[in-house]
Order: C-alpha cells, then sequence, then structure tokens
C-alpha cells in the first residue's frame, strides 16, 4: 500500500504524517508514506483542503480528523 499525505508542512499536516506512521509501525503493516509539500503535486489531486490523505492514488481523507478516523481509513483500504 502506497500512501501520502499532501501537507504545506503546518502543524496539522507534520501531525497526520505523524500518526499514519505511528499506526502503520503499531500494526505491523508494511507501508510506503510519502509526506508531500510540493504545491503542483498537490493540486494535482484536486483536493479542497489539507491535510489529505491519500492511499493508492485514491483520496480518503480530507483534514487531520484525529488518530481513530486515520486508522479507520487505512484499515479499508488493506
Amino acid at each position: 500500500m502506497e500512501v501520502k499525505i499532501l501537507g504545506t508542512g503546518c502543524p496539522a499536516c507534520r501531525s497526520m504524517y505523524n500518526e499514519v506512521t505511528r499506526i502503520a509501525a503499531r500494526n505491523g503493516w508494511k507501508i510506503d508514506v510519502e509526506y508531500v509539500q510540493d504545491i503542483e503535486r498537490i493540486l494535482s489531486y484536486r483536493v479542497m483542503g489539507l491535510p489529505a490523505l491519500v492511499v493508492d492514488e485514491k483520496v480518503v481523507l480530507v483534514g487531520n480528523r484525529g488518530p481513530g478516523k486515520i486508522e479507520e481509513k487505512l484499515k479499508e483500504c488493506l
């Protein structure tokens, strides 16, 4: 599974990236996590808010809604 966090470096974006890496480690998931800060790449996903969670090139969550919601979305994508 390939996961991307789209964000500009704000605290909410960094928090989402940290939560994803913690959740993956805690569950023993082997996933690639990339933090995308390049505005051109972010715009290509046509999201209306940040941070955004992208799994296998599909936007699954916009906005940092906490670790519970992040983990739920990741489990749905496994």
